[in-house]
């Protein structure tokens, strides 16, 4: 989708800002497109034709850090780094942790439920969101969850509204749930001849009961990427590489040497265990560095899987025969341990033939997925790039309920449209 023209850009700092905005967008039927650090992969923040792109980057103040009751206050325009390193300082600590932890909002985690690396431990930006504040459609100011460890009163509203991309309303406080500092974490690395012994690996080392707090894949083209952007010392006959990490301090080791058995069981050609935390900081670079990696190969469209775990060789398998079906180069990356993969499909975006390829790869890897019994995104939203797919994956009835949801928060149309379910405001 192009980006549209928008009328006006609002940089409030204040929930009360965001409430005027909202109340003359509702009266005078204008579409309002909130956006945070736009590092979306989806296209969830694309301005819209005379639309209000209200940016919440100017909402950057942690409200409060509780070391009691390990929770955190914050506006949306936190960036997640900045929240990780604030409660690191009191012994505290924020988990979800997404490629662009560095560069993102909370808000705009919450808005597309981000996840990260450690995802396969400690879960996804939901599983944190405890309290939200919300300005509706209207400028009615919605707060609700809470900041007790339970409570069930009502409808889960923030789990709802987490994930729903902006288009149910405009986030203007979170409450995050922290945990205890975790110990720092120790990393092993593992080289084999082709993905499939590197599946087989994630399944037997899973299988020894172990929980890792990251567990990640990279295939041979994303590999060859990575060391084409920077020499890491990698051979240059590998298939595969996995990336697993523990942070259960003092029992670390034995986690790691139990994945590098699992490892060497299913022929890995090398497994490297970091003895320090600087090997450790090492050895996780390479992960980190895939994005910024893959971007000098061309023009890019995002996949973003996911599919039980005992599916994943399919997935890969399948992967690499689309891409050669449709003759385009796809790079597979991921969450190994909780079955979320990034295939990145390569074109030229001035080749129409090449962009039509492009697109029917990125398409037939969403089918794949689905039939593996999957979904078309684990962590990055729908956005507009996935949003033809949506329907295919919820059904006609499972889409219906979406809509009057979404017309039960927005009866205009105003917030966010065009993003995940299809519609133009009235």
């Amino acid at each position: 989708m192009r980006a549209g023209r928008p009328v006006a850009l609002a940089r409030p700092r204040e929930t009360a800002d965001v409430v005027r905005v909202l109340e003359y967008a509702h009266e005078h039927r204008i579409p309002v497109v909130p956006q945070g650090a736009r590092t979306g992969m989806s296209g969830g923040a694309t301005a819209v034709d005379g639309a209000i792109l209200l940016s919440l980057e100017r909402m950057d103040r942690i409200v409060d850090i509780n070391e009691v009751d390990h929770t955190a206050t914050v506006q949306p325009g936190v960036v997640n780094a900045v929240l990780s390193k604030a409660v690191a300082e009191k012994g505290l600590f924020y988990p979800p942790d997404p490629g662009s932890w560095e560069s993102s909002t909370i808000g705009g985690n919450v808005a597309t439920n981000a996840g990260g690396l450690c995802c396969v431990k400690y879960g996804v930006t939901s599983d944190f969101v405890r309290h939200l504040e919300v300005v509706l459609a209207d400028g009615r100011v919605l707060r609700t969850g809470r900041r007790t460890a339970k409570g069930v009163a009502g409808y889960d509203l923030v789990r709802l509204i987490t994930g729903s991309e902006g288009t149910l309303g405009v986030v203007t406080e979170v409450t995050v749930a922290l945990r205890p500092a975790a110990e720092k974490p120790l990393t092993a690395l593992a080289f084999f001849r082709t993905s499939a012994a590197a599946c087989r690996a994630v399944t037997a080392y899973l299988g020894t009961g172990r929980r890792p707090s990251v567990l990640e894949f990279m295939d041979k083209a994303t590999v060859d990427a990575v060391s084409a952007y920077r020499d890491l010392g990698f051979p240059d006959d590998v298939g595969a590489v996995l990336i697993a990490q523990s942070d259960r301090g003092p029992a670390a080791p034995d986690d790691l040497e139990a994945f590098a058995a699992a490892a060497r069981e299913c022929e890995a050609m090398e497994v490297f265990v970091a003895s320090d935390q600087a090997e450790a900081d090492l050895l996780i670079e390479a992960r980190r560095l895939v994005g910024v990696a893959l971007e000098r190969l061309g023009d890019q469209l995002v996949d973003d899987v996911c599919v039980p775990r005992s599916r994943l060789a399919e997935l890969i398998e399948g992967i690499a025969e689309i891409g050669r079906e449709h003759n385009v180069a796809v790079p597979c990356c991921g969450h190994a341990g909780d079955g979320n993969l990034h295939p990145t499909v390569v074109f030229d975006a001035g080749d129409p033939e090449s962009v039509r390829r492009g697109q029917a790869a990125f398409d037939a890897i969403m089918a794949l997925g689905l039939r593996l019994g999957g979904t078309i995104t684990g962590e990055h939203g729908v956005g507009t790039l996935k949003r033809a797919w949506l329907e295919t994956e919820l059904g006609e009835v499972g889409l219906s309920v979406h809509q009057a949801v979404k017309r039960a928060f927005d009866p205009h149309g105003i917030m966010n449209p065009g993003k995940v379910i299809h519609g133009k405001p009235c």
